[in-house]
């Protein structure tokens, strides 16, 4: 094994701090859950334990220009946590700590990798809630939703996770601590750096602390499921829906993913459907709220209507939601989209999904969170087949420009990583750009941190 030259060096700096440079291990930890986004190869991981051992890292790139990669769970779907050529890993999971929970002004101090469900249920256990859930809530981590900004089924009525960030605690490449945010429910001292920092993608530095605000425990919630015969009459239910209730959640299955998710977990769902949502609320009317939204079901022509105010039940009609994707994968290879258009372009961008299905001779399975325009369509391939690849990108290209034609974004909660870059130039115009490479300057002027993602 040929060890990095600097290799002994950083170990020694950072030291008694694990530095790992066995190329099986570099290449377990080089890559997040995108297995088609480009990747390199890394020259070495550490594992940090404590805010020196990422400060002390840090410090020891900037001065040898070494690019640095953070990551955490790896849980990423864009790409973001990949290793680029020669860098070192900069992995922060272990730092797990959650410092502390606050009743009286409603937060908590965490450390980058305490897990989601982790925070989530020691908050509960004191009756208070945070909010942000994305699908991978229980092996996720705060640090990395933090860096892309995640949403979830919560965002309908709770907003992304940025919208739950009080004040962050960031380590710069040249080992400045930087502390952003307030305690204060308002705050417009300077510019929004908390903000800028969220969803940044580990390019401008490294989250070693956040301060995310927590909620009052949310009513237990009624929730309605709903099988339609049409696509256009399920996006149109869901536009009237969330036009006239308080919803929590709205939730959106084609066909497609609705078979994957029968033939995996044998539910009894209605296969013949063309789509199935899932509604729920957790308004102090959420039953009254719920039995008007099956109504509305009824009114566009759905068949099956199902309604509960059992909150189990409820979270096992959840249950074949959170499958879609597991099932999806089970049909070969999978390219995981994530766009998000007006809610009312709903209809005409799922019509889009299934032309371009149609083109490449793919199977696409298209779910989301229909509440916010946030659809997950999902390219199933065959890896083996070159000429699948290939069709397989074609329709990822035409689904992005789909998504921008209608109004909406290339990514809604996913993030950039280095699976979408090329496609920035379809969201921001060039005096954009140019303005995003002198704010990453201002942070990281040696551009050693997470080259060649997102930006």
């Amino acid at each position: 094994m040929t060890l990095t030259p600097w290799a002994p060096a950083l170990a020694r700096a950072i030291a008694p701090c694990p530095v790992e440079t066995d190329p099986e291990i570099l290449s377990a930890f080089s890559r997040d859950q995108a297995p088609l986004a480009p990747a390199g190869t890394a020259s070495a991981l550490v594992r940090a334990r404590s805010v020196a051992d990422v400060v002390g890292t840090l410090r020891f790139a900037d001065a040898g220009r070494i690019p640095v990669v953070t990551r955490a769970a790896g849980t990423g779907l864009a790409g973001g946590a990949n290793a680029s050529d020669g860098c070192i890993l900069l992995s922060v999971a272990g730092l797990n700590q959650i410092l502390r929970i606050d009743p009286a002004t409603r937060t908590a101090v965490v450390e980058p990798g305490v897990l989601n469900g982790v925070l989530a249920a020691e908050v509960a256990a004191q009756g208070l809630y945070y909010a942000p859930d994305p699908a991978s809530r229980n092996i996720s981590t705060i640090g990395g939703n933090i860096a892309t900004n995640a949403g979830g089924a919560c965002c309908l009525k709770y907003g992304v996770t940025g919208d739950h960030v009080a004040a962050l605690k960031v380590a710069l490449p040249d080992g400045t601590i930087l502390r952003t945010g307030s305690l204060a429910a308002k705050n417009v001292a300077g510019l929004d750096l908390t903000r800028l920092l969220v969803g940044s993608e580990g390019t401008l530095g490294v989250i070693v602390e956040a301060t995310v605000r927590l909620l009052r425990a949310p009513r237990p919630a009624s929730t309605l499921l709903a099988f339609f015969e049409t696509l256009d009459s399920a996006a149109e239910a869901i536009v009237a829906m969330d036009a006239g209730a308080d919803l929590s959640l709205l939730e959106v299955m084609d066909r497609t993913t609705v078979a994957a998710v029968e033939a995996m977990t044998h539910m009894d769902l209605d296969t013949t459907a063309a789509a199935l949502i899932l509604v729920q609320s957790d308004a102090a009317d959420a039953r009254e709220t719920i039995a008007a939204c099956a109504e509305l079901a009824h009114q566009h022509r759905a068949g099956h209507v199902l309604q509960t105010d059992d909150p189990a039940e409820g979270q096992l009609l959840l249950a074949a939601r959170r499958a879609a994707l597991p099932a999806l994968e089970r049909l070969g290879a999978t390219l995981l989209d994530d766009v998000a258009v007006p809610q009312p372009a709903l209809p005409e961008m799922i019509r889009r999904i299934e032309r371009i299905a149609d083109q490449q001779g793919l199977v696409i399975g298209t779910f989301g969170h229909a509440g916010d325009g946030n659809l997950h369509p999902t390219i199933v391939f065959q890896p083996s087949d070159p000429a699948s690849r290939v069709r397989a990108f074609a329709a990822f290209d035409a689904i992005l420009r789909a998504g921008v034609e209608l109004g909406g974004t290339i990514s809604g909660e996913h993030g950039i990583g280095s699976l979408k870059r090329d496609f920035l130039g379809l969201m921001l115009d060039p005096a954009e750009r140019a303005l995003l490479g002198r704010i990453k300057a201002a942070f990281d002027p040696h551009g050693i941190l997470n080259p060649g993602k997102a930006l």
